[in-house]
């Protein structure tokens, strides 16, 4: 483990956060920095294929043990971390021999990872726990699945008698922006389906996500000096409030819903009065609401335009991703592999549903089945995150027995 504890240390202390408002690919060069580290380490592991290509994406392969033609899997995790929260200059503080209490985070006090409000930690003591300092996101989402799938691989490469058939690593950039398969040739990736690692605590195998759509509501006004607006000015910031106001808040939003329950969520809103921008994140995974959410917000602005017709209120409609589960349905082995794999780990699968996304997501309805599995982290795109050195073991020993799996199967 010490290891995997070194690698994931190393990994988080690279700013690799992405920004959403950049046309570039990757959208920070940040994220360059680690994305050419890990081709640098695939190289001194003796993995064969290695490339990073100018956009970040870096693809290597651990070679085939068996001799008959085995089907070739995809390991896949992402190097960027949310533009949530600051990701520059993160401190990560490793907490050996976890006593079971609240961890305070000394960077800022205020803030604690309480365990009420994290349960998980209640079967993890005497086990090591790694946290930020309270000032930055830890970046455990998703270097925690990067640390897993290196060190899976150095494990196979240093094993040549686990046998196994050819495994694809393919780590991507900018996933916490919805870009993560931009330019990923899938052609050159190969597999009969993949597996990303970011996923929550043990044993988890994520089979569908929310279907997801980005609405960009914005509110054009006419502003004048405020001494002679009467009359003339029209005030886009008020008018956006109103549209907002309307977005129901005792239902389908994230405060009210759970489970497979969808929600409308504004979470950015810019401007003055002239103009005013507001972004609202759509989430269902039932695919058609989406479309009903998005008749609802063009509803609202219809009627803000009849009450302001002065206003001009524009709703535009991003395609984000689609739930993996139907895409899914297309190599059934994935999912079993997975289960297999987990419970020949010691480890009980639970099957489960992501109230977001992944680059799996995306992967499937690209054409590459690919449900998600746990990497140890928790609290992501929050200075509570945190993750189990422990976890984060275990998720290699269900890489290597997925290895071994799909080693039996012929191509």
């Amino acid at each position: 483990m010490s290891d995997l504890l070194e690698r994931f240390l190393r990994y988080v202390r690279i700013d690799t956060q992405s920004d959403d408002e950049s046309p570039t690919a990757p959208s920070t060069a940040k994220q360059l920095e680690l994305s050419r580290l890990l081709a640098d380490e695939c190289r001194q592991l003796g993995l064969e294929d290695v490339s990073c290509s100018e956009h970040g994406i870096v693809m290597a392969t651990v070679p085939a043990t068996v001799e008959h033609e085995a089907p070739t899997i995809v390991w896949n995790a992402h190097v960027d971390t949310s533009p949530e929260f600051s990701g520059t200059g993160v401190s990560p503080v490793v907490h050996e021999n976890y006593d079971g209490s609240d961890i305070v985070l000394p960077g800022d006090p205020s803030r604690v990872v309480r365990v009420d409000e994290n349960p998980e930690l209640r079967d993890l003591v005497g086990g090591t726990i790694v946290t930020t300092d309270g000032t930055t996101l830890l970046g455990a989402d998703d270097k925690s699945g990067i640390a897993v799938i290196m060190t899976a691989a150095a494990r196979l490469m240093q094993q040549p008698d686990v046998a196994h058939g050819p495994i694809r690593i393919c780590f991507t950039v900018d996933e916490e922006i919805g870009r993560g398969i931009d330019h990923l040739d899938f052609e050159k990736l190969g597999g009969v389906c993949g597996y990303t690692l970011d996923s929550g605590g043990v044993g988890t195998i994520d089979c569908e996500t929310f279907s997801a759509d980005l609405a960009t509501v914005t509110v054009r006004g006419i502003n004048t000096h405020p001494s002679e607006g009467k009359g003339v000015m029209v005030n886009a910031v008020r008018i956006l409030s109103r549209f907002l106001d309307r977005l129901p808040m005792d239902t389908c939003s994230p405060e009210t819903t759970d489970g497979r329950e969808g929600f409308m969520h504004p979470y950015q809103i810019e401007g003055g009065v002239a103009e005013s921008r507001a972004k609202i994140i759509l989430r269902d995974f039932d695919t058609p609401k989406l479309a009903e959410y998005a008749d609802r917000l063009r509803a609202i602005a219809g009627e803000l335009s009849t009450e302001f017709p002065q206003a001009e209120i524009d709703v535009d409609i991003r395609k984000q991703y689609r739930n993996m589960g139907d895409g899914l349905k297309r190599e059934p082995r994935a999912v079993a592999m997975a289960i297999e794999a987990t419970r020949a780990a010691g480890i009980e699968p639970k099957l489960d549903i992501i109230r977001g996304g992944t680059d799996g997501a995306l992967m499937t309805e690209a054409g590459l089945p690919t449900p998600n599995l746990s990497s140890g982290q928790h609290n992501p795109h929050s200075p509570l995150e945190w993750t189990s050195v422990e976890e984060m073991a275990k998720a290699v020993d269900v890489l290597v027995q997925l290895a071994v799996a799909w080693g039996t199967e012929h191509a």
